[in-house]
């Protein structure tokens, strides 16, 4: 970071992402924000706003533009890996009336992100295990060539280039109307003429908090499209996932992170044995610490002799964010729900019986609830039994709202349980293996459809490309965020591995 900033960048212009105006805070506007005050009167509020919601930044006066420093996602967490900064660009609307432009830029500490600019495919579509390239299932037409690397990014956007530069198609910005009108209801109030300005949106408070972070001081990541149309209190949205992903649970977390810094408190459902639920609330409402990460990894669950991916380091990384939002006042729980004990239907029914005991008894929260694909369906009947009832079925069944989304991705790789490659079924084997979906881009997205489809799903999430997460148990004695042990768990010991 070197020079003041000059460079005021201007992306591809989008505005159509859902909603017919601004009705909620987390649906993406389809308008901007304008200020019914000329730039000059404007923009020293502008600055006051970030001043007053702790977000530094550097500022060319001269032509009102200002660069926010980086911020980790999740308030800090040790185990997000991605970070955001804003860069905020005045604009003169009419000789009486301004506006804001505010781009949010990522970077991403494990590669370098790729661009976003591509063309839409709502379907599902993937498989598994593939090595060579089916034609069937490969990316969309309309990819963009990446023009820099993140680093070559960030030192375009350092340096001086004047007034109206241009620096178009960048894979790391993208803009955030969110956060303009979100800037816009703070500080409209205090520009505005009339009594009747645009207020402010609470943030869902946890019940032991005395105060509520603001909608700004803690970072959720670039919104998710579409996720505000289904964010409602009293609504289960199920994800069926493909187990052993890094983005799946990077997904939850910022889905919980946005849905309560927009006023809804979240409950988050994990398929997980119901044993552990007293190890993942003493987790969530501890310090974080070594001890603490210790007490949550000693359960079975995280040292099966077969992990699916269920306990995959990016799930137990999601717990610590999950912590995180919580220590800073955020309305963030989870349940976990699964009867591992329980065979075939037993398992559906008992499942579906814990979740419902949870809506019913707090019907005002949203509820993700992650699952395998199979148990999220809506519809009676698998390929191998006609007669079965997923849980989501029972779900649907007794609650009045809930969805039920499949998973969508890019081709990647993930850490999969399946039978041996040596086709004995007395045993699993478990391990990286590459996955092949369609390419619909970069950024995450809910999208439903018109009608449910054959398997029960009303739509998709997209997590974009994936990468396989291993083990927790791998991550040795060390806890979140550090490199811990590389080897797997003994089993006969009863201890974690040594990282020696």
């Amino acid at each position: 970071m070197r020079s003041v900033l000059y460079a005021v960048v201007l992306l591809s212009t989008w505005v159509g992402l859902g909603c017919a105006a601004h009705r909620g805070d987390l649906e993406i506007p389809d308008r901007e924000a304008i200020y019914d005050r000329p730039l000059d009167e404007m923009w020293p509020e502008v600055r006051e706003f970030f001043t007053r919601n702790k977000l530094p930044f550097r500022e060319d006066r001269g032509s009102m533009v200002l660069q926010t420093e980086w911020r980790q996602e999740f308030g800090g967490s040790k185990v997000a890996g991605f970070f955001h900064r804003y860069m905020v660009v005045g604009r003169k609307e009419t000789p009486t009336s301004s506006k804001l432009q505010i781009f949010r830029i990522t970077k991403s500490q494990n590669k370098t992100l790729a661009n976003s600019a591509n063309q839409l495919d709502w379907g599902v579509g993937r498989k598994v295990g593939l090595n060579g390239q089916d034609p069937d299932m490969g990316a969309t037409s309309g990819e963009s060539t990446v023009l820099t690397s993140s680093e070559d990014w960030e030192e375009v956007i350092d340096a001086p280039r004047g007034e109206n530069a241009f620096f178009a198609e960048s894979a790391q910005a993208q803009r955030d109307l969110l956060m303009e009108w979100r800037v816009f209801r703070e500080v409209a109030p205090k520009l505005a003429k009339e009594e009747n300005a645009p207020k402010q949106v609470q943030v869902a408070k946890a019940p032991n908090e005395k105060e509520a972070p603001s909608q700004v001081a803690i970072e959720c990541g670039l919104p998710i499209i579409g996720l505000g149309k289904k964010a409602k209190p009293g609504t289960v949205m199920m994800l069926g996932e493909l187990h052993g992903t890094q983005e799946v649970p990077r997904f939850v977390a910022q889905t919980s992170c946005q849905v309560t810094v927009a006023g809804t408190p979240v409950t988050v459902g994990l398929e997980i044995p119901l044993e552990n639920q007293g190890r993942v609330d003493a987790f969530l409402d501890s310090k974080g610490e070594e001890g603490d990460w210790l007490k949550l990894m000693e359960a079975p669950f995280w040292r099966s002799p077969y992990p699916d991916g269920r306990g995959s380091e990016a799930m137990a990384n999601m717990l610590e964010q999950l912590r995180q939002l919580r220590s800073q006042g955020l309305d963030v729980d989870v349940v976990v729900f699964d009867h591992p004990k329980a065979n075939g239907q037993q398992r559906e029914d008992a499942m579906a019986a814990t979740l419902i005991h949870q809506v019913e008894s707090a019907p005002k929260r949203f509820y993700v609830v992650l699952s395998g694909n199979i148990h999220s369906r809506t519809k009676k009947g698998l390929p191998w039994n006609k007669d079965h009832r997923p849980m989501g079925l029972l779900l649907k069944e007794e609650l009045d709202e809930v969805v039920a989304l499949d998973m969508a991705y890019d081709s990647g790789t993930a850490w999969i349980c399946s039978v041996d490659s040596q086709g004995k079924r007395d045993r699993l084997d478990c391990g990286v293996r590459e996955t092949k979906g369609k390419n619909n881009g970069e950024r995450y997205f809910v999208h439903t459809w018109d009608s449910v489809n054959a398997d029960g799903y009303h739509g998709v999430f997209y997590v974009g490309a994936v990468n396989a997460s291993a083990p927790a148990i791998r991550v040795g004695d060390s806890g979140p965020g550090k490199e811990g042990s590389k080897n797997p768990f003994v089993p006969e010991t009863g201890k974690l591995a040594s990282s020696r």
